[in-house]
């Protein structure tokens, strides 16, 4: 079941995406990340278990990112991905937002749901505010990609 996340998520959401990450796939995520963010995440739950995840957040005017998109590798190619992505999506479009974009290892995977390469430094400033802190910056390899919804 595709639902909202909630604060007993928090800990699972983190594990999750900290796999990816150890494996250089995903960038971490601290538990102090994930309670300030919270009411962004989608978890994808059966029988208890977190199965996938990822987030909307709004970053700008009329500009939204879509981001820590995590599936167990046991779950992956069932389509839970691809839930949470498209409920992404929608919840995007319900807030007004005209254009979203994703900063990813796997860009191919995002060009499946139209979204185009863009080069990262046309994304405006505030975007960068987590790159700032990352161990990677200014060296980052995630590929930028945006979705325009209007």
């Amino acid at each position: 079941m595709l639902r909202k996340a909630k604060l007993a998520d928090v800990k699972k959401i983190q594990r999750l995406i900290n796999f990816y990450a150890k494996k250089n796939e995903m960038l971490p995520l601290s538990l102090s990340e994930l309670y300030d963010n919270i009411r962004n995440f989608y978890v994808y739950e059966k029988d208890g278990r977190i199965l996938g995840c990822g987030a909307l957040r709004v970053t700008w005017d009329k500009l939204g990112e879509i981001r820590s998109v995590a599936i167990q590798r046991s779950k992956q190619k069932a389509g839970i991905g691809k839930k949470i992505v498209r409920m992404c999506l929608k919840e995007a479009r319900q807030l007004g937002l005209e254009k979203v974009f994703v900063l990813t290892y796997k860009p191919d995977y995002f060009k499946k749901f139209g979204f185009k390469d863009v080069d990262k430094y046309q994304l405006p400033h505030k975007v960068w505010r987590d790159c700032i802190k990352c161990v990677y910056f200014p060296d980052c390899e995630e590929d930028a990609l945006i979705k325009t919804l209007k």
